[in-house]
């Protein structure tokens, strides 16, 4: 079976970046050693005509590239240390070092058209990298540590804001006819947005394209106000790469999220992802197309009810191919710019991420549930695929993953819901396995019949024994935006009935299920429902509620972004928002609380503060209710680091499988 050691040792494959001439790719393969407690990555080259892959650099223990780009045909970049570095495209070709900022810089691309290298660097107001460096380095000498803030936009995800943000630059690197590379200064284009008096809340660049000729960035960013705690407002900007002119922004009337960016190969038309809604993070995506020179916009495929999370340009400018959660799959789907027509490219599994070679091919990434993600070659007219890479053949030679087994019910408002089973490792129909349910966080999003590496992946479950269940109840992404929108203000309603409903369906479908024998497990959202249901159902011998929220009235007031809460529920002076919190408060239910729970928590979450775990495990053992605490000092709201993940998966497993009185097929717990 897949035990935790495994798991954490399997290789992960980078998206691939195609050569100009379109012969091959460069993509990085990291991976981490459970012994040694050390991650390392390395580069590789792909023909995609044979397939034949050359390695790069080296791959050694506690060495890490990133960040392929190519500067021509036969030589090619890549980070490593906070530098970035070139090689020849040759063998035995050696790394040199080409730029060492005195600063973090990430997101590096290069246009030889233009000679112009872009990167994003976190600097400090009105500073340029050196000077940034400087003011971090006298930061350390303060006698105190005090953060004052005016403004509710203090903290996100797992850090407080400071003075420094993420801006976008570009400086010009020519290779000169002496063969050296000469590098020029760097221009924040980012620097002649309107000002802003609140440094701690200026101008943050979230994400940026540049484009094919480089003589034009696309970025996205936060309207730094004072409402920007409970608006959802990102806007697009588009600037020259001289830097001389105002960056000019393409959304002045749109109050939701932009997000994903991309030029089209001619450079003439720009398209992002545009929610509509404001105040709703999870509002459908549209897709806007823009005419640089006639300043035009216009939303295309309007009619499609579904929400792509990701564009990408054909060659030849005539589609974008948009991932999109379809059903339980990501799937990649082709637009029509012209007339708005779509056709799904793949069936199954989860496409990672998109590069067009011609007209007619494709690189992507694709995984499956019972297949980790690989580099694949799609024919576009036909929508044949031939995978690349086996990056984890080996490892997996004498392992079999278990695939995802498609189930449909009738769930609450009487619309059908889906979910997928895996049999347990070893799976023998004569006997019976216990049951673990995985909920999923969002509430708006899915389950993906991908594989994943996180704390969340079904076939690590399988693999201790568990006959393992997903569903995708009321709220989820996939299946059409009333479905996905229906759970506002429902958070403790639909996705409970199509949970309840879920459990007795395979309970009667699935002989080898033992329903005496059940757990469920949930980490944000999947944590909240996972608190909702040991105060509504004893059907479980035990849970586990990662992140997840206790009571919706002190939750709303401890997080980082109020536009979630009270889009999908209220606000809490409000008489009616209060009502609709009340009415979905896991708190409100303590005195039913029976269940036995693990609780998982990081310090540094702000979506999901650490009071909530620690009230709802403080009650339970109050009542003398077994109960766990697993503590995390040092992640937020995912677990991220890879010796912690071992450690949870752990805790985890161990938890379950003791409360289930469940044989795991591998030793759980090997050195604590």
């Amino acid at each position: 079976p897949l035990d935790i050691k495994l798991f954490h040792s399997l290789r992960r494959v980078g998206a691939p970046v195609v050569s100009p001439n379109k012969k091959g790719a460069l993509f990085v393969t990291s991976y981490y050693d459970p012994e040694i407690n050390r991650s390392a990555s390395y580069l590789s080259y792909i023909d995609i005509s044979s397939g034949n892959i050359t390695q790069l650099t080296e791959d050694r223990s506690g060495t890490l590239v990133a960040n392929p780009i190519w500067f021509d045909d036969e030589q090619f970049g890549f980070m490593r240390r906070g530098a970035l570095y070139k090689q020849e495209l040759k063998p035995d070709s050696t790394p040199d070092l080409l730029y060492n900022p005195p600063v973090a810089i990430s997101n590096v691309a290069y246009r030889a058209n233009e000679g112009i290298l872009s990167f994003m660097a976190s600097v400090y107001p009105n500073a340029s990298l050196s000077e940034s460096a400087r003011s971090k380095r006298g930061e350390q000498s303060r006698f105190d540590s005090a953060l004052v803030y005016d403004n509710l936009w203090a903290r996100h995800w797992d850090e407080w804001t400071t003075l420094e943000k993420p801006n976008v630059f570009a400086m010009k690197l020519n290779h000169t006819e002496d063969g050296l590379w000469r590098l020029g200064n760097e221009i924040n284009l980012s620097s002649k947005l309107p000002q802003c008096p609140d440094l701690r809340v200026r101008w943050c660049i979230d994400d940026y394209t540049i484009s094919p000729a480089g003589d034009q960035v696309a970025f996205v960013s936060r309207p730094p106000t004072s409402n920007m705690t409970w608006s959802t407002r990102v806007d697009v900007f588009l600037v020259s790469t001289t830097g001389q002119s105002r960056p000019r922004l393409l959304t002045p009337r749109i109050n939701g999220m932009a997000s994903s960016p991309v030029f089209s190969s001619d450079g003439k038309r720009l398209a992002w992802l545009q929610m509509e809604t404001p105040g709703y993070e999870s509002d459908i995506n549209r897709i806007y197309v823009h005419s640089i020179a006639a300043r035009e916009t216009i939303a295309i495929a309007y009619d499609w009810d579904l929400s792509p999370h990701s564009l990408t340009w054909s060659s030849d400018d005539k589609y974008l191919y948009a991932i999109t959660s379809v059903k339980g799959r990501n799937l990649l789907v082709s637009i029509d710019v012209e007339t708005g027509k779509r056709e799904e490219l793949t069936a199954i599994g989860a496409v990672g991420s998109v590069r067009p070679v011609d007209e007619k091919t494709m690189l992507l990434t694709h995984s499956a549930q019972d297949e980790p993600g690989d580099i694949h070659l799609l024919e576009v007219p036909s929508c044949k695929t031939k995978q690349l890479t086996y990056v984890n053949k080996e490892l997996l030679k004498d392992v079999r993953l278990c695939p995802a087994e498609d189930f449909y019910f009738i769930g609450a408002r009487g619309d059908k819901v889906h979910g997928w089973i895996l049999r347990p490792a070893n799976f023998d129909r004569r006997k019976k396995y216990p049951m673990a349910l995985l909920i999923h966080g969002g509430p708006q999003q899915a389950s993906i019949q991908s594989f994943s590496h996180t704390q969340w992946n079904p076939n690590m479950y399988a693999g201790a024994g568990f006959a393992t269940v997903i569903i995708n109840f009321h709220g989820s992404s996939g299946y059409g935006k009333n479905f996905t929108d229906s759970i506002r203000h429902k958070w403790g309603d639909y996705p409970y009935v199509d949970l309840i409903r879920g459990v007795d369906y395979v309970a009667k479908k699935f002989s080898f299920v033992d329903s005496s024998r059940m757990v469920a497990l949930g980490g944000s959202y999947g944590g909240y429902m996972v608190n909702w249901l040991n105060g509504h159902t004893d059907r479980f011998k035990a849970l586990v509620s990662h992140d997840g929220k206790f009571n919706t009235i002190s939750g709303y007031y401890g997080t980082d972004e109020l536009w979630f809460p009270e889009w999908d529920l209220g606000r809490p002076w409000d008489v009616a928002g209060r009502a609709v919190l009340e009415e979905n408060n896991p708190e409100r239910f303590a005195a039913n609380f029976k269940t036995p729970t693990l609780f998982i928590q990081g310090e540094k979450d702000f979506r999901i503060p650490v009071t909530e775990s620690l009230g709802a495990w403080a009650m339970l053992r109050r009542r003398d209710i077994p109960s766990r605490l697993v503590y995390f000092p040092d992640e937020g709201h995912w677990v991220t680091k890879p010796a912690n993940s071992v450690r949870w998966y752990t805790e985890v497993l161990d938890w379950i499988t003791t409360w289930t009185n469940t044989t795991p097929p591998y030793k759980i717990r090997r050195n604590d």
